[in-house]
């Protein structure tokens, strides 16, 4: 019986792993990974290891969350070593707690490690920074993932009135909502808003507007990707660094 190991990958620059992922990803025996995972990654992977995928997007599943958690679940009854490898951080909606727990009550060591989230290093590199003195003192990290037609919203919509920074993660398809939520809360139409496309990576796409016109300036733009609302992003102007 054998530990494994919940490691994020971070958000897509390989150079953002870090130095213990990178270890466990040398010593793996098995990697189960997502679609999210920079697939450079395993080629630093020890020969013979063995490569299980098993991403997700919208509309197809490889498989479903439980057989996710049975997959890894084998996989550690096989191997000594297994690297559960996700996309940002494994519990920034990440599903890493389920996965934990699904191994918990089965008696199998495991072990996390964090990873950069997408939620702060994809502003970053879009030279929008989440909080900034003078600017925003507190941010709020949002699932945009929720179905528009739920009939009761998990989302509470109301406590976002005074939030200074908002970053919503896989919610470029609800990107319409999201606008028309924010604004029935009373945020104004002209708030600033960006839409970051593949964050941190050579194929990254920043597209800046207001919550009035986001909607219409990223249409096209590929996922994933995701939102961020504030004034943190008038800042973009003078510290895009990334694409300069």
């Amino acid at each position: 019986m054998g530990k494994v190991y919940l490691t994020g990958a971070g958000p897509g620059d390989i150079e953002l792993l870090t130095m213990k992922a990178f270890r466990v990803v040398k010593e793996a025996d098995v990697i189960i990974y997502d679609r999210l995972a920079n697939p450079d990654i395993l080629k630093e992977a020890k020969s013979g290891c063995e490569f299980v995928y098993v991403g997700k997007e919208d509309g197809r599943h490889i498989m479903p969350q439980d057989e996710i958690n049975e997959t890894i679940y084998q996989n550690a009854l096989k191997y000594e070593n297994v690297v559960r490898l996700k996309g940002g951080d494994p519990f920034v909606f990440g599903r890493g707690g389920e996965e934990a727990a699904y191994l918990f009550e089965r008696d199998i060591k495991f072990e996390i490690i964090p990873g950069i989230t997408s939620a702060v290093s994809a502003p970053a590199y879009a030279g929008i920074p989440v909080t900034h003195r003078g600017v925003a003192v507190s941010f709020r990290v949002v699932t945009g993932h929720e179905s528009p037609n739920k009939k009761e919203s998990q989302i509470p919509w109301n406590n976002f009135k005074t939030d200074d920074t908002i970053v919503f993660l896989m919610g470029l398809h609800n990107l319409p909502m999201i606008s028309k939520k924010l604004i029935e809360i009373g945020k104004p139409a002209d708030y600033p808003c960006a839409v970051i496309s593949k964050g941190t990576t050579k194929d990254q796409q920043v597209v800046v507007g207001t919550l009035a016109d986001i909607t219409q300036k990223a249409k096209g733009i590929p996922t994933p990707a995701l939102i961020v609302v504030g004034k943190v992003v008038e800042l973009r102007q003078q510290l895009k660094w990334f694409e300069q």
